[in-house]
C-alpha cells in the first residue's frame, strides 16, 4: 500500500473511530443528540476590513465599557495592500477595541509594521494583534525569520497565523487560478519550523476551503490534476481546498507542530 493509501484509510480509521464513541454513549443511555457540548459550538466570524463605509456603518460603543467595536466581525483583519502607516484602514483600525490581524506579505517593510502595531496596539496588549503572513513556498524562508526577529527585537507581542493559501496561487494550464496543494503543506511546515527555532510557535491557520467536493485546487491524496480542475470548478473568486484536501492538511500541519 502506497504512503498515500495508507494516510487515506488513516482519516477513515479516525473518523470510523469518532462513530464508534458516539454509538458506544448511546448504547450507555448517553443521549448524545442533547449533550450541549456535542451539538452546539462557539461561532466567531472575521474578514478583511476592506470596505470602510460598511465597516463604519457596523460600528457601535459598548453601554457598559464604553469601549468601541466593529459589530461586522469578532476579528477584522488589514490587508496586504492596504497596511501602510497613513492607510485609512489602519486608522479605522486604531480606533477599535476588536481584535486586529495584519496581512504581511513578500511587500512589507518591516520596520514600518512596527509603526503600524505602535498605532493600533499602544499598550502592548498580548492578543490585539495577529500577524498573517503570506510570502509563498518560495518566499517564506527569504522573509518570516526577519520578520520575527523585527518583532521580537521590538519586544512586540503578536500571534503567529499562516496564510499557505494567497502567496501559492498559480495559473494552470487551461488558465484556471488554482494552488498545489503540496506547496500549502510546505509553506506551513515551514512556518513551523522556522518560529520553533526562534523560541516562537504557530498560532493559527487561514485557509480557504469549502464541504462540496470541487475540484478547485491541485494535489492532495486524490491527486487532483490540472486536467481534473475544470470538473467541479465553482468559484467565483480563489481557489478553495475542498473537504478531502482541509482534512489531510489539517492533520499534516498537527503531526508538523507535534513533533
Amino acid at each position: 500500500m502506497s504512503r498515500l493509501a495508507k494516510k487515506a484509510k488513516r482519516y477513515e480509521e479516525i473518523a470510523g473511530k469518532i462513530n464508534e464513541y458516539l454509538d458506544f454513549m448511546d448504547a450507555v443511555g448517553v443521549n448524545t443528540s442533547t449533550v450541549i457540548d456535542l451539538n452546539t459550538v462557539d461561532f466567531y466570524t472575521s474578514h478583511e476590513g476592506l470596505h470602510l463605509p460598511y465597516e463604519q456603518a457596523l460600528t457601535r460603543v459598548d453601554s457598559l465599557s464604553n469601549e468601541v467595536f466593529c459589530t461586522s466581525a469578532h476579528f477584522i483583519w488589514i490587508g496586504d495592500r492596504t497596511r501602510f502607516i497613513d492607510s485609512a484602514h489602519v486608522e479605522y483600525c486604531s480606533g477599535i477595541s476588536n481584535p486586529i490581524g495584519i496581512k504581511c506579505g513578500p511587500s512589507l517593510d518591516n520596520e514600518e509594521l512596527i509603526k503600524i502595531i505602535d498605532k493600533i496596539n499602544p499598550t502592548n496588549e498580548p492578543g490585539k494583534i495577529s500577524l498573517i503572513f503570506r510570502y509563498g513556498e518560495e518566499n517564506i524562508d527569504k522573509y518570516l525569520p526577519g520578520l520575527v526577529d523585527t518583532i521580537v527585537k521590538n519586544n512586540k507581542n503578536v500571534l503567529w497565523i499562516s496564510d499557505p493559501m494567497h502567496g501559492n496561487t498559480v495559473k494552470s494550464s487551461s488558465g484556471l487560478k488554482t494552488r498545489d496543494f503540496s506547496a500549502l503543506l510546505n509553506e506551513t511546515s515551514k512556518a513551523v519550523n522556522i518560529l520553533k527555532a526562534k523560541d516562537r510557535h504557530l498560532g493559527g491557520i487561514h485557509l480557504e476551503m469549502t464541504g462540496q467536493n470541487v475540484t478547485e485546487c491541485t494535489g492532495g491524496i486524490y491527486k487532483v490534476g490540472d486536467d481534473d480542475l475544470n470538473s467541479r470548478y465553482h468559484t467565483h473568486c480563489d481557489p478553495r481546498l475542498n473537504a478531502n484536501q482541509a482534512l489531510e492538511l489539517s492533520f499534516n500541519i498537527a503531526e508538523a507542530l507535534k513533533k
